[in-house]
């Protein structure tokens, strides 16, 4: 049996209630992007740049998303 046909087989096991998480799921698996998108790059070549906001805890940063 293929990993194709044990996926089916288990989907068929899903509970209805359950399917949203599952859709979600595969939705994001089907995307299949290993690598960063440009704007994801273009954020990190800013921070090596020495430009862009760090902090230190997640208090700060929840702190500068409500300024």
């Amino acid at each position: 049996m293929s990993e194709r046909e044990k996926a089916i087989q288990l989907l068929n096991a899903v509970p209805d209630y359950k399917m949203g998480y599952v859709i979600a799921y595969l939705q994001g698996a089907a995307v299949g992007e290993d690598e960063p998108n440009a704007e994801t790059i273009a954020a990190i070549q800013e921070l090596e740049n020495g430009g862009g906001e760090c902090f230190d805890t997640l208090g700060e940063l929840w702190q500068s998303l409500e300024e």
